[in-house]
């Protein structure tokens, strides 16, 4: 009695097991999609390459798995890139998608309203999207034009990038993010909203910035090449400002992001407690120890350094007062990532594009280059790491189970020569192709 009993209780086990794998079975997302990799780059943390995978894709734009050989699901779209090198799409850290520095940048300021600068945001992030840049923060720009755009692009309305929006930068009353070198009632017509003085002001400013949106609190600590005034590239918030806003947005589940390019600015900026610093441009010793000590990034944008500083001696597009310290900051620029390489800094990648023109962003990589990174870490800087700095951890960044289906193809090995990612003819974002040439 006692052995059929264990016959008859191991026979509803294997029953029970034969269930529960036909249960898998069944749950297990069907791919809607399959890529065909060549070579593929998972992840550059690891560095390691693959040949002959085979990238399943679900209909929801999220990798089920990346498995060995060419496999061709029931019912899946198979997309060739056997002969392609295959990565994820690659993370700007610092654009501004609604406008682009030329020679009417005054006249632009005064004539495009929000609707006509989201129409240009359209282009931008069209051009950004097939340069293979799936994933940008757009860091200073009017909140109706960016934040319709934001939401045009997660509804599928318009081709684009995943964007994290500051919207409109937090900035001392004149300082670099507001209103300058116009007569007094256009400067009064065109005032930053998020213009503050004071820690209680600024405290005001984040919380609104906040409510109207923004994933990330952009701020000014310190002067800028590109405000039309004289008043240097040095700190311009007090300290005490800096703290209130800190505290203000990490109250509020925000990080906060500071443009910062001397040393006292970017160091009083880290010491209230900043996430990360953009530009970095006159960093020293003490900077790099707070950036390490802070495990705070730097996002360093050297193509827009470049970018002013043959503007400034072209002529015709910058005011003296831009053209002036465009010379002094964009050599800095490219000391500076040579010196948070050696210190071991973070780094995030970012080209402030809008200065530079739109679609060009992989430029950046031959500066990092230049600047003694190799191509595979400048990769990482482009993916893993600046997902990180974006807390896109576990949605972009790598071609893994579970992440955004966010992919490129270039012909060529990028790990080899950095300068192939300047001509991305593969680009898939969320699970939707939208380059194949």
């Amino acid at each position: 009695m006692l052995q059929r009993g264990k016959m008859i209780v191991g026979a509803l086990g294997a029953l029970a097991m034969l269930a529960g794998s036909s249960f898998a079975q069944e749950a297990q997302p069907q791919a809607a999609a399959v890529i065909h990799a060549g070579r593929l780059l998972a992840d550059a943390s690891t560095g390691r390459i693959l040949t002959e995978q085979s990238i399943l894709i679900g209909a929801d734009g999220r990798i089920i798995g990346v498995e060995a050989g060419y496999l061709t699901p029931p019912g899946a779209e198979v997309i060739d890139q056997r002969s392609r090198f295959v990565l994820p799409g690659l993370i700007d850290s610092h654009v501004h998608l609604t406008s682009e520095l030329g020679p009417n940048q005054l006249l632009d300021e005064v004539q495009l309203s929000p609707s006509d600068q989201a129409m240009r945001g359209v282009e931008n992030a069209r051009k950004t999207l097939n340069a293979g840049f799936t994933t940008v923060a757009d860091l200073g720009a009017n909140n109706d034009a960016i934040f319709a755009l934001r939401r045009a692009i997660n509804e599928g309305r318009v081709e684009g990038p995943r964007i994290i929006a500051s919207g409109a930068a937090v900035t001392p009353h004149g300082g670099h993010a507001d209103a300058n070198g116009f007569a007094p009632d256009i400067v009064d017509a065109l005032r930053n909203p998020n213009a503050c003085s004071g820690a209680d002001d600024c405290r005001r400013a984040v919380r609104r910035q906040i409510q109207a949106g923004a994933d990330v609190i952009k701020i000014t600590a310190t002067g800028g090449v590109l405000s039309n005034t004289a008043a240097g590239v040095e700190q311009q918030f007090s300290d005490e400002e800096l703290r209130a806003i800190v505290e203000a947005a990490h109250a509020m589940g925000r990080r906060v992001t500071a443009h910062a390019h001397g040393a006292g600015g970017i160091n009083a900026a880290l010491r209230a407690g900043v996430d990360s610093i953009e530009h970095g441009s006159y960093t020293d010793q003490e900077s790099l120890r707070l950036l390490r000590r802070n495990e705070a990034y730097l996002v360093p944008t050297i193509l827009a350094g470049v970018t002013v500083e043959e503007m400034a001696a072209q002529g015709g597009v910058l005011t003296p007062a831009q053209a002036q310290k465009a010379r002094e900051v964009g050599t800095r620029m490219r000391q500076s990532i040579q010196n948070a390489r050696r210190a071991g800094v973070s780094v995030a990648f970012g080209t402030d594009s809008g200065v530079s023109r739109h679609g060009i962003n992989a430029r950046e990589f031959q500066f990092l280059v230049e600047g003694g990174y190799t191509p595979m870490q400048a990769i990482r800087i482009a993916t893993v790491d600046a997902a990180d700095h974006l807390q896109l951890n576990g949605v972009t960044g790598r071609v893994a189970p579970g992440y955004a289906a966010d992919i490129i193809a270039v012909d060529g090995d990028p790990t080899q020569d950095v300068a192939v990612l300047m001509n991305v003819p593969f680009v898939m974002a969320r699970g939707r192709t939208f380059k194949n040439e």
